[in-house]
């Protein structure tokens, strides 16, 4: 630093940089198929999140760091292949998020990337052009968005937009290994008419519930996504979850749908939360696995 706080650049150099972030989701509130054959989901954002840092370096080469996060660097590629062919530059993450969890890890990790390198060479990086981004790599939660929304991850593309969520936390089990989202997102899911018809009414009700704030009936909704997903990605705690559900009073299960997490969802406004999370937390510490809280997020992760 100069004294007038100025840096001082070295001939030749190039010192743009990004930095950004991006939250995580517990699972999903609701994850099913309408009638037209969307698949979609609504997000649960949570406090933990990913971090991006971006230096640019026009002669290349491009280096990430951890070395496993291959997505990121893919999408780091892309960008620079369209903006910048020939530079590179150095992309370091870091991230609150277990892995292969259903907490949206790899898509805030994709979402801060695209922010960080994006914010260094100067392009656009609102929501729908960080969708365009993703939407090449993989199928993607929508935590580019802020708030609870109701996101096609198969299409990477925002159906609407529902608001925020009054403060909660989630008491939830891991119960182990990891599940691979793409995968996951590429096993065939069948369908009836009546099952459609039902998401189409859950999606009703928890578009309601979530814009009046009332979170007793989004607990319903998650709890019977919960159970339709049984099908799918089956949790063997989800009978026992239910019944730790109903003896301490949280709102509902709320599910990991392509994950390994299931939690229960308590109102941080009761005034009973303390004793009944801790009562929900003794509980399910007796199934055996893992026992993690998380917090939603009632504020955008983001400021442009």
């Amino acid at each position: 630093m100069t004294g007038s706080g100025l840096i001082t650049r070295r001939p030749g150099a190039d010192l743009r940089s990004g930095r950004a972030d991006a939250s995580g989701t517990f699972g999903e509130l609701l994850q099913g198929r309408l009638p037209d054959g969307t698949d979609f989901l609504v997000t649960l954002p949570i406090t933990l999140r990913s971090r991006a840092w971006f230096r640019f370096d026009p002669a290349g080469p491009l280096r990430v760091f951890p070395a496993h996060k291959t997505k990121s660097l893919r999408l780091a590629e892309a960008m620079l292949t369209a903006h910048q062919p020939g530079g590179g530059g150095t992309l370091i993450l870091d991230s609150d998020l277990l892995i292969g969890k259903g907490l949206a890890s790899s898509s805030a990790d994709l979402v801060a990337t695209a922010r960080a390198v994006g914010g260094a060479l100067g392009l656009d990086t609102g929501p729908a052009e960080v969708e365009r981004w993703l939407r090449p790599i993989e199928p993607t939660d929508g935590v580019m968005h802020p708030g609870v929304v109701v996101f096609e991850h198969r299409a990477v593309r925002l159906r609407e937009a529902l608001g925020g969520l009054p403060p909660a936390t989630v008491v939830a089990v891991d119960e182990g290994g990891r599940l691979d989202t793409v995968a996951f997102n590429k096993r065939p899911k069948r369908y009836s008419p009546a099952d459609t018809a039902e998401f189409t009414g859950l999606l009703d009700a928890l578009t309601a519930a979530v814009r009046a704030g009332d979170l007793a009936a989004v607990g319903r909704v998650t709890t019977r996504s919960a159970v339709l997903n049984q099908r799918f990605a089956p949790k063997r705690h989800l009978d026992a979850m239910l019944a730790v559900a109903r003896r301490t009073g949280a709102l509902g299960v709320v599910c990991a749908h392509s994950g390994t997490m299931l939690g229960l969802l308590f109102d941080d406004a009761d005034p009973d939360r303390a004793a009944k999370v801790a009562e929900a937390h003794a509980a399910c510490e007796a199934l055996g696995d893992d026992v993690l809280l998380f917090r939603t997020l009632t504020r955008p992760s983001h400021e442009p």
